[in-house]
């Protein structure tokens, strides 16, 4: 069937409308195959009579029906899909691909049904809602974290997904292009895909990253975003994020580069728009304290913000805003200097732009003769003045270069004045400059706080770029921001087709080459070579170019090009036919705006700004390679430039190619933002605007690309699943679906080129789907028709027998019915008869009682009426006497009061005058001097006491006085006692002497010492056992040392948790980092040194400048000497040249290198800069005069050093210094050992080892050692304490502990001298004479005894014994002058402390009260300061602490690890021995045990490790259930029956942390986990049936109740095991839930277990994520049955408590509903009636499952009951008159999830129904009366039932447990 016989009757087709561009209609007739008309017919929901009132237009009605010519078959109209395929998710699933279907597929889908995204292929085509949805929100990121792409609903987060995980599965760098035109939406879809980055990316040590990384859109939005007539928050730049990942897939850092920003909009704007928002948000905030030194005011009086007068947005307040901005740059690492100097600069730039420039008049009195015409700026202008203060430059020739410029030739320089456009020109110019550089540096130092050092292992780019514009009038900039999208067009089409030819060649089918747009010709024609750019740079080279010239040039150049023309009207436009549409360009203004050129005075006035940054902004500018010098700004005739910076066309240029790099380099993802319509409506879809976009985003191509080919794909199960209706039974196999399709689908179409057979899909070129659908749809209703016409026979036949019987019947009844009524009627009137008589009797008599009745009634009245009357007139007598007695009795008592009354006021009178009269007499005595007398004593005993309060105060000042000459007393008592110990070394040299004295004896007495040899040898023998004693000794000390050392780990390691959850540690590093800036800070002060000296010669230039132009004799134009702007250059420009220059800067970068050398001056020494401090901050307490403090004055320092850090180096470098002598002393002194150890040889030495002196040396280090052990005790406590030596004029414990460890060193000395003279003397008594030596062991021969040189051997190792002493001596010696030298300079320190605090006294009592406020102050200032900088030393010491107890914790874990692994071995070994042993035992029956396990102390760690540890789920699953946990109890009753307290308390806390060790080691093994939590359970319920409370021993045998706990009571332990419990608890939980995770979607969603039922569509492009693994494995139904049934068996095998059980089913079927309701509700293609039938199918396997384990009580049936009610409702009828059921049906679901329900409800077959949307609007109304405030889209997967242990006790005797052998513990326990 070819195409065109679509065409038929009722076939419906699209139309093209100038309105509404494209218009839905249905043929009336059948096309022919020739050129003819056509009669169509509109149909009625597109019918042009509708008012389109967002548009505010009427459509003119026209006639439903109507006429089109066709001519052939090209012109032949669009058919349009079935009905099944409108409001697809991917725009290729539809069979028929065209623009009208694309437009009405993306209207439906966003004004009916509120969808804002849609897939096009491999584009996102996001639509602006301007409303805020609920879609982004945490839970929406963890429901399409880790699915596929086409698995979810379309969603900006799929798409970051894919982009995130084929980084992380194939390691390829991803990026993300977003685009669109103003007002679309690009920056909030680039800012959701950076949030999904960081929540899914976010690293769990480092959260900082991720902070930043988003804190960056706040402060670009404020500098880069502006209110345009099309947005409100409108981006004005392009810019390209990359997100930086390490090989852990987690944020490491950022980069971000920017294009293009949009500069004029900083000094104009149009009506109804605004300038960046920063200025409004300076503005806004103007009352702030901070801001009001820049004088700033409401954002109209500012000219740069009230251009468009419009200067809010509704719903935005600018003031917040700015709090935001200010927050933001603090996290990111913005210095408070820093942030306020860029705010600075932005209130400088709006002053600026309010400086008014005066035109010259020629008439004018300050027109000077014979100047030339110009401008001048009004001298009372305030502007200005504000300005140049922000910007700290010179305001006078700011004045005289913004209306002047000058102009450099080759031996002269001419000031000319400027025209007021001119100058106007250049002030516009300086100001967009001046943003533009800021906008860079806020950017650099973003880059900078988002660098990681973290090594980058894949990164993940954001662009955030404009879309293709077209204006009225498009210049410069439209064509930078085409051109870019030329390039990204390019990118995009080959990426497409790229695709489509890897999925082709990867089914292996046939395909030929599909024709594309490419647009490289007319990227040429821009950018090649002699392109429209370089013509450009080449107009801005030429000394008068002009815009008309380069556009004349144009038309000669480019004229034949196929993608330029010239327009018929006008020479100075240019058309450009770029891939959206043709675009004419006004050329005024390019080369203008593409040289972005500024004055060189300006910059030079700029770069000699007081201030840091705003010189950085203009210091690049003189440092570039190979320039030398800024463009000049030329207004008028331009003049040639030699050197020139790149044009902004070039650096654009550049920076794309970039750009395009690495975009080639990734794999991209594409987002086109649509802008609806232009009032900013919300769901208002203007179809004009909306294809205008669609053509220009690329996306209609995308559909082009794919209709050439084949876009629909089908896979062979699919495709036989919904179209094997159109097949015969016998063409069907059932085992091989592709072998049915290839048979079937040839007989439907006979066109083989419509199709293709690849190796798992179908592919079917456009419209073949839709003619499938056709032939499907019309053998159902042929079967529909066939099935009608039987049922309906069937159904008249049952009719009429039914009416035949009916009639007979009601003919009988009816018959006897009317004879039954006659005999009634008969009975009736005779009854009457008798009624009659009756009635007519009983009314007669009625009647005569009635009236004898009344007639009595009237006589009773009358009667009554009489005798009432008489007794009123009684009692009104009576009460007529009564009030006249009392109205008598009022008016005399009236009459007594009044006389009363007069009589008490009279005496009143009198009294008052009285009273009168003494007061006048007290105040006259008042007045007399007697009484002035007594207040004056009154203040003289005031003026006494406060005389005696101050001569208290300068008792007190005495005391203090006295108190510090007791100190230096002290002090110097300390001086004489170290004077003592310099006298005691001088004896011990004088000792030396004596030494040789004793050496010449020894000589003499040599000979005697032979016969000692034997002794001697006995006693080294002696010694060196002694030696291996100590040594044991020693090795016990070091065994019980690392016991302590370890007890400090562990306790470290607790204070570390403590710190981590306190955030102790964060406390730290954040101070380190302060320390670290600090540091940095004082490294570049050199730096800022060099900046400002070039700044103040660049000043003085300019001063020069200004000063020779003011002083200058001549007229008109004022020449300047040449050399002085050559001075200028040399002062900033290097001696070498160019190239060399570049090079040195490229290589020599950093601190210390020959740059900086050459840059930097001479470092300041310790002592410099300790002048410098005093000089700059003098003593208030100093006693100098005036005119040396105005000096001192005069050398203070800029304010901005920072004084602690100053303080901080100072002591540093004193440290260094003193470290430096050290070393120094320490290297002489080893030379000096050098020099003196060459003396010795190796026969001294071996000497040395064969003499006794081993021994005594031996004992010596003994000694050493153990004083060693003990100053190090004491050293370790004085450094724990972390406090100085000396402080003030006191000595502080630490220096106490110094000197007493010196005078203990000197002790010793001491004591070494004493042994050395008791080892001579008794050398001396053992010593005898050869001839006794001869006598005793040679028999008497003389000759014998020196007959091998012995003694002359032993002379010689005396010799070397005696030098090595006195080498000790001399070194103690010396090193006890070195130490009292130190102590002597600490005394000079002290003594000079001592001076400063009594100056310090002596100033401070003769200052007034003022002087001692600011004098207290400043000292306390620097007491302050100095605690501080030692604070910071003690951090870093704590820091490096702990740094070291770190690396020794890892090296004990890495022994411990080592110890337990030889354990095990052994252990094994063991064991294996044991096996082969094959010898029988014999087994003793024991009686009467008591149900205790004893064990020794000792045994308690191996019986937990066999016990716990290392106990098997297999070997428990044999053993008696909950075994563990009896034999631990048991083992917990025999400490109890000892009453051993601190043993249980181990056993127990060894239990627990066991336990735990086990459950963390193992947690994602079920088994085990559920084996502790059983055991867990029962040693919890054990210990409350056996702890003695009657509450638990209902069900306790007598024998069990004797077993209960006597001494303990362990409550407190059952409420650490239950909450042991639940933690195993929810870890098996969580094991639970991530194993049949990936089993919920498949077995619950997409299972299909009914035949017949299905719910599959055409699936698009998007039915493959390109992301997804190759190796994943397949879940259904049956694998989660499957894993379920696995979680019965092995909770049933461990004995876990049934209502344990129950909870733990109930928890996981909870999230087994949500998950698989969270998923539906993102998937519109399981929203359909099949599709509910099938999960409700699903789900009755589920609770089948629980009913067949009994398992239906737990409530985990309950819990399912949202995803089958969600089942339900796809089922359920959807009309007006089912609201009421469907809502009562639907009670536990949320309105949100019904609402989204219905909205995503698709049809599958053309036989269904949409769901009308007047019946959700309804359905929304009706769920308004609901009481329930729960308004989640999503559930919540992370909520969890409250689980209880119900007490459970056992029926086991303990006395009857036996110790199995497989536990391995018989041998550590007896049974008791």
């Amino acid at each position: 069937m070819t195409a065109t016989e679509l065409y038929t009757k009722g076939a419906r087709i699209w139309l093209p409308d100038p309105e509404l561009v494209w218009r839905g209609a249905e043929l009336l007739q059948d096309y022919k195959g020739e050129p003819c008309t056509l009669r169509v017919q509109y149909e009625e929901a597109e019918a042009p009579s509708q008012i389109s009132m967002h548009l505010h237009r009427k459509i003119e009605r026209k006639d439903t029906e109507s006429e089109i010519q066709v001519k052939d078959k090209t012109s032949l109209p669009h058919l349009r899909n079935p009905e099944i395929l409108i409001g697809e998710n991917d725009l290729t699933s539809l069979s028929y691909l065209n623009e009208p279907e694309v437009l009405y597929n993306l209207k439906v889908r966003f004004a009916e049904r509120n969808i804002i995204y849609t897939y096009c292929g491999i584009v996102l085509v996001a639509i602006n809602p301007y409303e805020q949805l609920d879609i982004y929100n945490n839970d929406i990121i963890q429901a399409y974290s880790g699915q596929d792409m086409g698995a979810m609903d379309p969603h900006i987060y799929a798409v970051a997904e894919e982009a995130y995980k084929r980084m992380s599965r194939f390691e390829q760098n991803q990026s993300i292009i977003v685009s669109g035109e103003s007002g679309a939406g690009k920056t909030v879809s680039a800012k959701f895909a950076m949030r999904y980055f960081a929540m899914v990316g976010g690293s769990q040590a480092e959260t900082q990253v991720e902070k930043k990384v988003l804190a960056s859109n706040p402060i670009m939005e404020a500098i880069g975003n502006a209110k345009t007539t099309r947005n409100d928050n409108s981006s004005r730049f392009g810019k390209y994020i990359e997100i930086s990942f390490n090989r852990s897939n987690e944020i490491v850092g950022a980069h971000m580069r920017t294009y293009l920003l949009e500069k004029s909009r900083v000094v104009y704007q149009t009506k109804d728009e605004r300038n960046y928002h920063v200025f409004y948000q300076l503005c806004a905030s103007a009352a702030l304290p901070e801001l009001k030194k820049f004088s700033l005011m409401g954002a109209d009086k500012f000219f740069y913000t009230s251009q468009g007068k419009n200067i809010s947005i509704d719903g935005v307040d600018d003031a917040e805003d700015y709090q935001s901005l200010k927050d933001a740059m603090k996290l990111l690492g913005f210095q408070e200097k820093d942030i306020a100097m860029i705010f600075q600069i932005f209130a400088g730039i709006l002053h600026f732009g309010n400086v008014k420039i005066n035109a010259k008049d020629g008439e004018s009195s300050e027109m000077a003769e014979g100047q030339d015409q110009g401008c001048f700026v009004h001298p009372k202008d305030p502007s200005i003045g504000v300005a140049c203060r922000l910007f700290g430059v010179d305001e006078s020739q700011m004045r005289t270069w913004i209306c002047n410029k000058k102009i450099t030739t080759v031996g002269e320089t001419l000031t000319k004045p400027l025209t007021k456009a001119q100058a106007m020109f250049a002030q516009d110019a300086l100001s967009k400059f001046i943003y533009s550089k800021l906008f860079d540096w806020i950017v650099t130092q973003i880059n900078k706080a988002l660098h990681s050092q973290t090594k980058t292992h894949r990164f993940i780019g954001v662009l955030d770029i404009y879309g293709f514009e077209t204006f009225q009038k498009n210049s410069f900039e439209q064509f930078c921001i085409n051109y870019a999208n030329e390039k990204l067009q390019q990118i995009f089409n080959m990426h497409v087709f790229k695709l489509e030819q890897e999925e082709y060649v990867k089914e292996a089918i046939e395909w030929s080459f599909i024709d594309y747009y490419d647009n490289q010709p007319c990227i040429d024609l821009i950018e090649a070579k002699l392109g429209i750019l370089d013509l450009l740079d080449e107009e801005c080279k030429v000394p008068n170019g002009s815009d008309s010239n380069w556009c004349q040039k144009l038309y000669g150049k480019h004229m034949k090009h196929s993608h330029f023309q010239k327009p018929k009207i006008g020479m100075d436009t240019f058309i450009i036919n770029h891939f959206a549409d043709q675009v004419t360009y006004t050329s005024a203004g390019f080369l203008d705006k593409n040289r972005d050129a500024v004055s060189e005075e300006h910059v030079n006035i700029m770069k000699a700004s007081e201030f840091e940054l705003v010189g950085e902004l203009f210091v690049d500018l003189t440092e570039d390679t190979g320039k030398g010098r800024v463009q000049a700004l030329q207004t008028g005739p331009r003049g040639s430039s030699k050197q020139m910076k790149k044009t902004v066309g070039s650096q654009f240029r550049e920076s794309l190619t970039l750009l395009m790099e690495t975009l080639n380099s990734t794999s991209p993802h594409y987002i086109r933002c649509i802008k609806p319509n232009d009032l900013k409506a919300s769901f208002v879809f203007e179809p004009k605007r909306a294809v205008e976009q669609l053509r220009a985003c690329g996306v209609l191509e995308t559909i082009r690309i794919s209709a050439a080919g084949f876009p629909s794909r089908w896979t062979y199960p699919e495709f036989f699943q919904r179209y094997r209706v159109l097949a015969l039974s016998r063409d069907i196999n059932r085992k091989d679906f592709k072998k049915s399709c290839t048979v079937v689908l040839p007989k439907l179409i006979q066109d083989v080129d419509k199709y293709r057979f690849g190796k798992t899909k179908i592919f079917f070129r456009a419209g073949q789907v839709a003619y499938l659908e056709k032939l499907r749809a019309d053998k159902l209703r042929a079967c529909g028709i066939m099935i009608q016409k039987h049922v309906r026979g069937w159904q008249m036949k049952n009719k009429y027998k039914r009416l035949r019987t009916a009639a007979l019947g009601v003919q009988r009844y009816g018959r006897g019915k009317l004879a039954r009524r006659y005999a009634q009627y008969l009975r009736e009137t005779r009854a009457a008869t008798t009624i009659q008589k009756h009635w007519r009797g009983y009314k007669t008599r009625r009647t005569f009682h009635s009236v004898q009745h009344a007639v009595v009634k009237i006589q009773a009245a009358v009667r009554g009426f009489f005798g009432r009357r008489a007794f009123q007139k009684r009692l009104y007598e009576y009460k007529t006497r009564v009030i006249q007695s009392r109205v008598r009795t009022f008016l005399a008592r009236k009459q007594f009061q009044k006389v009363l009354y007069g009589i008490v006021k009279v005496q009143g009178h009198f009294r008052r005058r009285k009273a009168k009269e003494e007061l006048r007499l007290l105040k006259i005595e008042a007045r007399s001097m007697e009484n002035i007398k007594n207040v004056n004593k009154g203040l003289e005993n005031k003026i006494i006491q406060l005389q005696q309060q101050l001569d208290s105060r300068k008792k007190e000042n005495q005391d203090v006085v006295e108190k510090q000459n007791s100190a230096i007393k002290a002090l110097e008592a300390e001086k004489d006692r170290l004077l003592i110990s310099s006298t005691e070394g001088q004896k011990a040299s004088n000792r030396l002497a004596e030494l040789e004295n004793e050496l010449r004896q020894l000589r003499a007495e040599l000979e005697r010492e032979r016969g000692e040899k034997q002794d001697l040898v006995s006693e080294k023998e002696i010694l060196r056992q002694k030696y291996e004693q100590d040594v044991g000794v020693l090795k016990a000390e070091n065994s019980s040392m690392k016991e302590e050392l370890d007890a400090a780990n562990r306790k470290l390691q607790e204070q570390m948790k403590i710190s981590a959850t306190t955030g102790g540690n964060e406390k730290w590093e954040e101070q380190r980092r302060m320390l670290i800036a600090e540091m940095e800070s004082e490294r570049q002060h050199h730096q800022r040194l060099v900046k400002e000296h070039n700044r103040l010669l660049q000043r003085f230039e300019n001063m020069q400048g200004e000063m020779q132009m003011l002083t200058s004799p001549t007229k008109g134009h004022k020449r300047t000497p040449s050399d002085i702007s050559q001075l200028s250059m040399e002062s900033v420009a290097s001696s070498v040249s160019p190239d060399q220059k570049e090079e040195e800067e490229k290589d020599d970068q950093g601190y210390g290198t020959e740059k900086k050398k050459r840059q930097a001056p001479t470092p300041p020494t310790a002592a410099a800069m300790e002048k410098q401090m005093k000089e700059a901050k003098p003593s208030p307490l100093a006693t100098d005069s005036i005119p040396e403090k105005e000096d001192a004055e005069k050398t203070l320092p800029p304010a901005d050093i920072d004084v602690a850090l100053i303080l901080k180096l100072q002591r540093l470098v004193k440290s260094l210094e003193k470290e430096r002598d050290t070393i120094r002393k320490k290297f002489e002194a080893l030379e000096e050992q050098a020099k003196e150890g060459t003396g010795f040889g190796d026969s001294a030495f071996k000497s040395l080892k064969e003499n006794a002196y081993f021994s005594l040396s031996m004992q010596e280090l003994e000694n050493e050692n153990d004083k060693l052990k003990r100053e190090v005790a004491k050293l370790m406590e004085s450094i724990a304490k972390t406090t100085n030596f000396n402080k003030g004029a006191k000595s502080t414990p630490a220096g106490k502990e110094f000197l007493d460890q010196f005078e203990a060193m000197t002790d010793e000395l001491e004591r070494r001298r004493e042994e050395c003279l008791q080892l001579r003397s008794l050398l001396a008594e053992r010593s005898i004479s050869t001839h006794a030596v001869a006598k005793q062991s040679y028999g008497g021969q003389d000759e014998m005894v020196n007959e091998d040189n012995e003694l002359t051997m032993a002379y010689k190792s005396q010799r070397d014994i005696i030098r090595l002493l006195e080498q000790q001596l001399q070194k103690t010696e010396k090193e006890l002058k070195s130490r009292t030298s130190e102590y002597e300079a600490e005394l000079q320190d002290l003594r000079r402390e001592n001076d400063k605090q009594n100056k310090l006294i002596q100033h401070s009592l003769s200052l007034t009260s003022e002087a001692k406020i600011e004098a207290t102050m400043q000292h306390e200032i620097t007491r302050l300061t100095s605690e501080n900088l030692d604070l910071r030393e003690k951090v870093d010491q704590q820091e490096e602490q702990i740094r070291k107890l770190k690396k020794m914790l890892k090296v004990y874990a890495k022994r411990l690890k080592e110890g337990e692994a030889a354990e095990i071995q052994a252990e094994l070994e063991k064991e294996e021995t044991k096996s082969v042993e094959n010898v029988a035992h014999i087994r003793h029956r024991e009686r009467n045990y008591m149900g205790m396990l004893e064990y020794k102390k000792e045994e308690e760690t191996p019986v937990v490790k066999a016990l716990i540890l290392e106990l098997k789920p297999k070997v428990a699953t044999c053993l008696l259930p909950g075994l563990p946990a009896y034999l631990l109890f048991m083992c917990v009753r025999h400490t109890d029956f000892i009453n051993d307290d601190e043993k249980v308390r181990s056993f127990l806390t060894s239990t627990i942390n066991g336990i735990k060790k086990v459950v963390k080691k193992h947690h994602d093994d079920v088994e085990r986990v559920t084996l502790w939590l059983a055991n867990t359970c029962r040693f919890l319920h054990t210990l409350k049936q056996y702890s003695g409370e009657k509450q638990f021993q209902t069900e306790n045998t007598p024998r069990q109740n004797e077993h209960c706990l006597r001494n303990f009571d362990l409550s407190e332990y059952r409420q650490v095991f239950s909450d042991l419990a639940v933690w195993i608890y929810q870890t098996l939980i969580k094991n639970m839930e991530a194993t049949i995770q990936p089993s919920i979607v498949p077995a619950v969603l997409e299972h299909e277990a009914i035949a017949g039922l299905t719910g599959s569509k055409p699936s698009g492009l998007r039915g493959r994520s390109s992301s997804r693994a190759e190796d994943t494995p397949e879940y259904s139904l049956d694998s989660l049955m499957k894993s379920m049934n696995l979680f019965l068996r092995v909770l049933t095998q461990h004995a876990v408590d049934p209502e344990l059980i129950k909870q733990i089913f109930r928890q996981v079927y909870y999230f087994l509903g949500a998950s698989a309701l969270n998923n539906l509700l993102l998937r519109k293609d399981m929203c359909n009636w099949s599709k509910g039938m099938q999960i409700r199918y699903n789900l009755s396997h589920m609770e089948q499952w629980l009913r067949d384990n009994k398992l239906q009580e737990s409530g985990a049936g309950s819990s399912l009951e949202p995803i089958i009610q969600a089942s339900q409702l796809l089922q359920a009828r959807k009309t007006d008159s089912d609201v009421d059921s469907v809502c009562d049906m639907c009670s536990k679901l949320t309105v949100p999830q019904i609402v989204k329900i219905l909205n995503l409800y698709t049809p599958v077959d053309e036989f269904e129904e949409r769901v009308p949307i007047s019946f959700i609007r309804k359905i929304q109304q009706k769920l308004k009366e609901r009481e329930s405030t729960d308004t989640s889209l999503l559930m919540d997967l992370k909520f969890s039932y409250s689980v209880t242990f119900p007490f459970n006790p056992s029926s086991i005797a303990l006395e009857t447990i036996e110790v199995p052998e497989q536990l391995n513990i018989a041998k550590l326990v007896v049974r008791c």
